[in-house]
């Protein structure tokens, strides 16, 4: 289990780091693309800071999610709302017992090779990810797959050992259980190792490619569904965010989209001159501040709870995102599965109410000195964040100097991403930041790490009364078969979480898109990791 969800912690800590971008590079290879895909009308070309990978659907990094999900595609799809949508699966039918599921696959479906989407293939690729458990188990029905079988040509049925509900849900993710052609297996079957090229059944085309320059997706003309109104998505590989900002300017660049792709104040600067067309999402996540609960000073909910009163939260995170995000009242944004109906108390910004409760628990300022003490200890703490993440880092000073206003003193160290995650994981922190996964894998991602061993929630959460029954509502919830019941379990989960004050959300983070003024009909994916290229078009 702790093996499991590490691993996706890591996996998306480490495109963060992607989205951000790494290096200082200056874009030198657009002289290499051929002119004929360059000045072709209609095409979107768009910016990434790094390569797009070897395009294979059953593997992670460095193949990045946006151009995977342009080749290849879901049994289900995730939509607004977190509805559930048909996709390469017409339909399907789920057990009374939640072990069995029956899916009716669409029919005349081909792969961009001509071969036929059916059973067998779809069972071929269940299977050479099952040969991979220990590479895959982070997403939770994987290691619960007891069998895969072909009914007949069109129909597929999975068996699982044990109920778990967010299976469905799981199976809209971006990877890995999307559908390669039987041409782009490689000779052992084992996609691990490779794939011979990137076949899929989705409605782009990887059509040429140089590696740390460029990627070059046509439209599949023989897509089975609504076919894109652009036939060609040209990705400029441009590591700088500098970079891409002075490409955009220049017209070198249609479309800029994503999480930390560009400074927030190259963003609203851009915005600014109204000589562009932007876009901010809705919430695809909460920054939240995580204590832990282990060490004695936080053991006590009055001295958490008044570490929230006492920052001006909606004023640091105006401040530090120039408003792109907003404050986040609830530690998962209520746009998710089972989060709207969340019983728990915004808290207010209230300086008095914070020294009340940390009066209450002990903790006083003595005469002529600023930070209060309790039986000769101080009030102190360590924030660590990551050194790279400059919104971290302003955040990381405004709580200090806030809380410094309270007579709480805190210590803000800088680590590098491993770093932190090593720590987090290894329970040496004081107070550490994280954002949940977003879609599609909330809330049953984010309230199963809470649950594991060995992650930094689990400790978080060490001094919570009612801890076992936290877990145990959480073993629940996953394998319930009842929408009541599950929505309940979920309401009570999300609200003791948050009540006890180990968990503070502070802002709920958004994606941005900015595109020239000649591109139109821009829309969002529900799913964080989805390509957003679907309906948009360009003006000739």
């Amino acid at each position: 289990m702790t093996k499991r969800f590490s691993f996706m912690f890591a996996t998306i800590l480490i495109l963060s780091i992607a989205l951000i971008g790494c290096s200082s590079q200056s874009e030198e290879s657009s002289g290499d693309i051929n002119e004929s895909e360059s000045s072709n009308t209609n095409t979107i070309t768009f910016a990434w800071p790094r390569d797009v990978g070897a395009m294979n659907p059953h593997v992670y990094n460095p193949n990045q999610l946006f151009a995977q999900s342009m080749v290849y595609e879901p049994l289900v799809s995730y939509q607004d709302g977190g509805e559930l949508k048909p996709h390469l699966a017409e339909s399907w039918e789920i057990s009374e017992d939640g072990t069995e599921y029956v899916f009716n696959l669409r029919q005349g479906v081909t792969f961009s090779d001509g071969t036929s989407f059916n059973a067998e293939i779809v069972k071929k690729n269940f299977d050479t990810i099952l040969t991979n458990l220990d590479l895959h188990s982070w997403l939770g029905f994987i290691p619960k797959i007891a069998s895969t079988e072909v009914i007949d040509e069109h129909t597929f049925k999975l068996t699982l050992k044990e109920a778990y509900y967010p299976t469905i849900q799981e199976l809209a993710v971006v990877r890995p259980v999307r559908f390669l052609g039987e041409s782009g297996f490689p000779e052992s079957g084992d996609t691990s190792e490779g794939i011979v090229e990137p076949v899929g059944t989705g409605p782009w085309v990887l059509d040429d490619y140089k590696v740390d320059e460029y990627a070059i997706f046509k439209r599949n003309e023989n897509y089975w569904g609504e076919l894109p109104s652009v036939e060609k998505i040209h990705v400029k590989v441009i590591p700088d965010a500098e970079t891409r900002v002075l490409a955009f300017e220049k017209g070198d660049i249609d479309l800029i989209y994503g999480e930390g792709v560009i400074s927030l104040d190259s963003f609203k600067q851009l915005e600014s001159t109204e000589n562009y067309g932007t876009s901010v999402s809705e919430p695809v996540a909460t920054r939240q501040l995580v204590m832990n609960t282990n060490k004695e000073q936080l053991s006590d909910e009055r001295v958490r709870k008044a570490l929230h009163y006492g920052f001006n939260k909606e004023a640091m995170v105006e401040g530090v995102t120039s408003g792109l995000e907003e404050k986040a009242d609830y530690i998962l944004p209520t746009n998710f599965p089972y989060t709207s109906d969340v019983d728990a108390t915004a808290v207010d910004y209230n300086v008095e109410k914070a020294k009340q409760l940390l009066d209450e628990a002990g903790w006083k300022l003595p005469e002529g000195k600023d930070i209060r003490e309790k039986d000769g200890q101080t009030l102190e703490f360590e924030l660590m964040y990551d050194s790279a993440e400059s919104i971290q880092k302003l955040m990381a000073e405004t709580l200090q100097s806030e809380w410094l206003g309270l007579g709480v003193k805190l210590n803000i160290v800088g680590v590098e991403l491993t770093t932190q995650v090593e720590r987090f994981k290894a329970n040496e922190f004081d107070m550490n930041f994280f954002s949940n996964y977003g879609a599609p894998y909330d809330p049953h991602t984010f309230v199963n790490i809470v649950s594991t061993e060995g992650f930094g929630f689990r400790e978080a959460i060490s001094s919570y009364p009612n801890k076992e029954e936290l877990l145990n509502q959480i073993t629940e919830v996953k394998q319930t078969t009842d929408e009541n019941e599950r929505q309940q379990l979920y309401t009570t989960i999300l609200g003791s979480l948050q009540e006890q004050g180990a968990i503070v959300p502070i802002s709920y983070i958004k994606k941005i898109a900015i595109y020239q003024n000649d591109v139109s009909n821009f829309t969002f994916p529900a799913n964080r990791d989805e390509h957003p290229f679907t309906g948009i078009s360009v003006n000739e």
